[in-house]
């Protein structure tokens, strides 16, 4: 019996190992190379990231999905994340505005730091919406960093983050340079949908919560009546909400968009003084735990957004 009971232990022992070793050579490539250590910020940068790195890196995401990363700081811990990663990737120093400060309190030497947006000529505050007048919060931008919610400016940031990647592994660069290019196939292809379907629309107006799709109306001739600004969390004055109101009926605006991350109750109010509905239209600035259930991602969402959209877009 005491030699069946050694037998099982050192079998269970053997099995363990195995399994260890599995689990170390899970984080190496075929060839036993380390694989990349990538640190991105918010949802959409790590879907694009995910995305162009496959099964070559593995990609972190720093902003929890659920979390709304306008006002989010990082901790400690996500200062370290940044620091051990060998890519840190985020969206725009308007938008991740800690960047700067958390990359000169680490020691980045070894850190390939990629700012997606590089490149993208971002619109002004005012041309995307913004009310100088009512928006003073920290977080306030100068510029409108909502890129990735048009499709075109999306595929700049996928090809700006696989030539980063290239750069750093350029083992694997053809490989980074095949999955940008699908992923950007499909994000052409949700364009055309976005284009085919708003292209004959009469009524090109719409009202959202937060002013964060100014690139996409761009891209589609559309008008974004914002209620808030860049920073979802500023609420209009009283002025503003009454010259809202007054605009909205003229309008004929039957219906009042808003996000799930953050609070409708704006929204909810300027519906109730017009007589209109309300319903979602995604910024994607991260998926709610409903989304995730569903099996939603960035193309998934753009096109139920595409969807609610043309409730009001005929």
């Amino acid at each position: 019996m005491k030699r069946l009971i050694g037998l099982v232990i050192i079998l269970l022992l053997m099995v363990s190992g195995c399994s260890k070793a599995a689990s170390t050579k899970s984080e190496k490539q075929s060839d036993g190379a380390k694989k990349l250590k990538i640190v991105t910020t918010f949802y959409p940068i790590y879907y694009f990231a995910q995305k162009v790195a496959g099964n070559s890196a593995n990609v972190e995401l720093l902003i929890p999905n659920g979390v709304e990363p306008h006002d989010w700081d990082p901790t400690t811990k996500d200062m370290m994340k940044i620091q051990d990663a060998d890519v840190f990737i985020y969206n725009s120093h308007y938008f991740e505005t800690w960047t700067e400060k958390v990359l000169k309190s680490i020691d980045a030497s070894k850190l390939k730091v990629v700012e997606a947006s590089d490149g993208i000529e971002l619109m002004d505050a005012l041309e995307a919406g913004e009310e100088a007048d009512h928006d003073h919060s920290e977080h306030s931008s100068s510029k409108d960093p909502h890129v990735w919610l048009s499709p075109v400016l999306a595929q700049q940031e996928v090809d700006t983050i696989a030539k980063a990647l290239g750069e750093v592994d350029p083992n694997n660069k053809d490989q980074y340079e095949k999955n940008a290019a699908d992923l950007n196939s499909q994000l052409a292809k949700l364009d055309r949908e976005f284009k085919e379907n708003i292209d004959q629309a009469k009524n090109k107006e719409f009202v959202t919560q937060h002013a964060a799709f100014g690139y996409l109306a761009k891209q589609y001739g559309l008008t974004q009546i914002p209620i808030a600004g860049l920073s979802p969390d500023v609420e209009p004055t009283l002025g503003k909400l009454a010259e809202l109101t007054d605009l909205t009926k003229k309008k004929n605006i039957k219906i009042i968009y808003f996000e799930e991350l953050t609070s409708s109750k704006v929204a909810d109010t300027l519906a109730k003084e017009i007589g209109a509905e309300t319903a979602v239209l995604n910024p994607l600035e991260g998926l709610t735990k409903e989304e995730q259930k569903q099996g939603l991602d960035y193309i998934g969402v753009m096109k139920k957004n595409l969807e609610t959209l043309k409730l009001s877009i005929k």
